[in-house]
């Protein structure tokens, strides 16, 4: 009987570590302010609709804060009607979970997503961007089949050069799973965005080397204006 007690005690005590532990895991990987976190955000993208509901077979821009802090994005493309989602701070898991009102609702020709720098910078691998990545072009396709998603691969920032290795693992799967499915495009501005000794141009960026200034971002023009067909 004393050997039942003890190998009971025994479990019990391995369960609640077990409990404990997935527990501090799911704080870890809740996004800060909980369900709510995005609600302004999505609001004002509501409220913009309301005054000007975008056509459908648009080019829809989706992701980070490298989309919302992109000036006049709506305009850098000749006769592409762009509709700019940026939400700052975003992850692919935020883009993937708000899929049906980022992307679904506006029934767009082309995706453009921006985004898995910050899934790194929180602890993810490039396989689980890689993942996400598949989880968000599998959602649109199964409501719009015909509509091309383009991933604008994570750039190198002089603020998170420890990550920059990570970066190209996750771009360089993504490359490759966009290589065998013709309604996945990639786009390399990663490559472009690094001087000559492998390191982060910091001409490029803000003075916190994380956002892009003008000059990043014309350079990502010409480098994603093929792709907005």
């Amino acid at each position: 009987m004393e050997l039942r007690r003890l190998i009971s005690a025994a479990a019990i005590y391995t369960a609640a570590i077990c409990a404990s532990s997935a527990a501090a895991h799911a704080v870890q990987t809740t996004p800060a302010g909980g369900e709510n976190r995005w609600e302004e955000a999505l609001a004002a993208f509501a409220a913009a609709d309301l005054k000007k509901s975008p056509a459908p077979g648009g080019v829809l821009f989706v992701g980070s804060s490298s989309i919302r802090l992109w000036d006049r994005l709506e305009t850098q493309f000749q006769d592409a009607r762009v509709i700019k989602r940026g939400f700052g701070g975003s992850r692919l898991t935020d883009c993937v979970k708000l899929l049906d009102r980022l992307v679904i609702k506006y029934r767009p020709r082309t995706v453009m997503l921006y985004a898995g720098d910050n899934d790194l910078a929180e602890g993810s691998t490039p396989e689980d961007v890689l993942n996400r990545v598949k989880a968000f072009t599998d959602g649109v396709h199964s409501r719009l089949p015909e509509t091309q998603v383009t991933f604008i691969s994570i750039k190198p920032s002089p603020a998170r050069r420890a990550l920059v290795s990570k970066a190209r693992a996750a771009n360089k799967l993504v490359q490759a799973y966009a290589a065998v499915h013709p309604k996945v495009d990639y786009i390399d501005v990663f490559t472009p965005m690094l001087a000559a000794d492998g390191s982060p141009r910091g001409d490029l960026f803000r003075k916190d080397a994380l956002h892009l200034n003008e000059a990043g971002y014309a350079l990502w023009r010409s480098i994603i204006r093929p792709f907005v067909r």
